[in-house]
């Protein structure tokens, strides 16, 4: 039950892209619920895990 390289390169081709799409959600949503700023939520969805974390460290 060896999986192929490709199929192994699939896999982690669609969790990274789940990841980003998470991460972007996640960012946008506590971007909008802290500053009531549908503008601030896109540029924060952009930074996606970057404003998550700093997010959390910082509050």
């Amino acid at each position: 039950m060896a999986q192929s390289v490709q199929e192994k390169q699939a896999v982690v081709h669609k969790t990274v892209k789940s990841g980003i799409t998470f991460g972007s959600a996640l960012a946008m949503v506590i971007s909008y619920t802290t500053w009531h700023s549908v503008g601030w939520a896109i540029v924060h969805g952009l930074f996606s895990w970057v404003y998550v974390v700093y997010f959390v460290l910082r509050y």
